[in-house]
């Protein structure tokens, strides 16, 4: 995927845990949020499923959206997410991710 503004949703697991981000580079920085390497929200959280994102537009466009979606109530990102991935699936894995672990029971 070229690098274009990507505004992106991560969760935990179905009706986990959300984080929004922007980046201009989805696949670096989805395998920085996999890998663990950035101390923060998602580390500490084990954020990790890409389950929403919109990519396209420019960077002004994308930090609007971004910040849009950050004032938006918990219940609209949910309807937003399971619009497009009724199932919270990860995303990632049609981007060329290996699956994650699953968690333990």
């Amino acid at each position: 995927m070229d690098k274009l503004p990507c505004v992106y949703m991560l969760a935990s697991g179905r009706h986990g845990t959300l984080y929004t981000g922007l980046t201009s580079d989805l696949m670096g920085r989805i395998h920085q949020h996999r890998s663990g390497t950035v101390p923060g929200f998602t580390k500490r959280n084990n954020v990790k499923r890409l389950v929403w994102y919109e990519v396209g537009g420019d960077m002004a466009a994308a930090i609007k959206r971004e910040k849009q979606l950050k004032e938006w109530k918990r219940d609209w990102k949910i309807v937003l997410i399971e619009k497009e991935n009724p199932f919270w699936e990860d995303l990632a894995i049609s981007l060329g991710f290996p699956p994650l672990d699953a968690p333990a029971p």
